[in-house]
């Protein structure tokens, strides 16, 4: 049973524009698992995914934020784009690539109109994936973009 942060996390993202984007964002990168996460200092929780890696995860459900990318991402608030793990030492060392399998990373900061930081939308791929080209970053950014209007109209 969820507790109320996390089922009011899987309520914000219980939405079609939403789940229309992350579909946008599955089929123009070939990411396996994409989510929209609510990320705070203690929290990493899934508000809408789209899982055709069989990932196993589901709006509401959580990871330990402490081994999560997506915290990096909510202290520093930069995009983080990794095209394979492999070739990159800074996140070759990170705990997340060895224990959620991927080879490929995509994280942005979702920034409410208010200017709160919200949570990322992420995406990870057992394999590695071209990502970090100036047109796919940008095209990525437009889509956390159109989730923080939604998520802010809210």
């Amino acid at each position: 049973m969820l507790d109320g942060f996390a089922a009011g996390a899987a309520r914000d993202g219980d939405d079609d524009g939403i789940r229309q984007i992350l579909d946008e964002v599955a089929a123009s990168t070939g990411m396996g698992f994409v989510a929209l996460a609510r990320v705070t200092d203690t929290r990493w929780i899934a508000c809408q995914v789209v899982d055709q890696i069989d990932f196993g995860m589901s709006p509401g459900e959580e990871l330990r934020v402490s081994t999560t990318i997506c915290n990096d991402i909510r202290e520093h608030g930069n995009t983080v784009v990794i095209d394979d793990v492999a070739g990159n030492p800074k996140w070759l060392s990170h705990p997340a690539p060895a224990l959620y399998g991927f080879k490929s990373y995509v994280s942005l900061p979702i920034v409410l109109t208010d200017g709160s930081f919200y949570g990322t939308l992420c995406a990870i791929d057992p394999e590695p994936r071209k990502l970090a080209g100036l047109g796919k970053v940008s095209m990525l950014k437009g889509f956390a973009d159109r989730i923080a209007s939604i998520l802010s109209a809210a």
